[in-house]
């Protein structure tokens, strides 16, 4: 009987580790959601992220939205129809997404939300850069440099949470330099979709009703190309300050040449890892370290992992995005 014991303990042991080891090695299959490829950075971020779940034993399938968010909930049950394992997405509506979760759930399914905050859902994780330090650091780039004067702020897309992350972040910095009466803000608005051409035809309007501008603060650098092609029409491209957002390699030439004076770098290498890591964790079912910060989406805390991003002008072009490996020092300087 305790040789028949034994000989039964023993078999339940080998099932035991070699299922663990299975669901641990198992290739898993990682549906990622992006919002659209409109911009430099959204080709990079794939590219790390696709790149990083290979090297972790995954595959990556991707689907592109073309900033419709039907389309990105319809590409998401069609994930779930085809058994992905876990779900990453760069939403293209933070409020209409939370469904793509609600679906994802109820096939139980986790989420992790990538860059942009998913809102009012019972979202997994999220991985991204502090968005309010981000506009922290382009408000006090700028008024380190010009302390006193006209300001103006074009925002991101109005739908998306990191807009009033950024806001908020450079409203930190000058509501007090406001209240001092050494800043104006002459001009504050968002933008739809984050666009070049939106940037343009603000900075039109705002040169339109005033010329005495000091400094332009973009959400981003597509928003910055925008307010920069407007003001090099307008004869003010070396006259106006002119912070951005990701670092694209048109805007890093613009800083070059002088008419953009900074943006500001996320590590989307970092970004793309720490999701990839995450993404085939929870798709393998293993224990993720409990290392997580916090941030409300309105419904719940959701565990959350912030990169740091720093900030990128003429003086250290070499030593972020190009000793980052991120652009090259030929590309740059073209």
């Amino acid at each position: 009987m305790k040789y028949l014991l034994k000989i039964f303990t023993l078999v339940f042991l080998v099932f035991t580790f070699n299922g663990c080891t299975d669901k641990q090695s198992k290739s898993v299959q990682v549906g990622f959601l992006l919002h659209a490829l409109d911009k430099e950075r959204w080709e990079t971020d794939r590219d790390f992220f696709v790149q990083k779940v290979g090297e972790l034993g995954g595959t990556v399938d991707v689907r592109i939205a073309d900033n419709d968010a039907a389309k990105q909930l319809a590409q998401a049950k069609e994930l779930l129809a085809n058994g992905v394992d876990v779900i990453v997405v760069v939403p293209v509506d933070q409020f209409a997404a939370a469904e793509i979760v609600n679906e994802a759930h109820a096939a139980n399914i986790k989420v992790v939300s990538y860059d942009r905050l998913i809102k009012n859902c019972e979202l997994d994780y999220y991985v991204s850069t502090d968005n309010v330090e981000i506009g922290t650091l382009q408000a006090n780039y700028l008024t380190a440099i010009k302390p006193v004067g006209n300001y103006a702020l074009i925002g991101g897309a109005k739908n998306d949470n990191n807009s009033q992350f950024l806001y908020l972040g450079q409203m930190n910095v000058l509501q007090p330099l406001v209240e001092k009466g050494d800043i104006k803000i002459v001009y504050n608005e968002f933008t739809e979709d984050w666009g070049e051409d939106e940037g343009y035809e603000h900075t039109k309007k705002l040169l339109a009703k005033e010329q005495n501008v000091d400094a332009i603060i973009a959400a981003n650098d597509a928003i910055a190309m925008g307010v920069v092609r407007a003001l090099r029409e307008a004869g003010k491209e070396e006259q106006v300050l002119v912070a951005g957002m990701d670092a694209d390699l048109k805007n890093l030439q613009e800083i070059v040449a002088g008419h953009q004076t900074c943006t500001v770098y996320k590590p989307y290498d970092k970004l793309a890892a720490t999701t990839a890591e995450l993404a085939v964790k929870l798709a393998r079912d293993e224990e993720c370290e409990n290392t997580f910060q916090t941030v409300s989406n309105g419904e719940k805390l959701v565990p959350a992992v912030f990169h740091d991003a720093m900030i990128v002008n003429r003086q250290n072009l070499k030593l972020t995005v190009i000793s980052e490996g991120y652009q090259t020092e030929e590309a740059v300087y073209n």
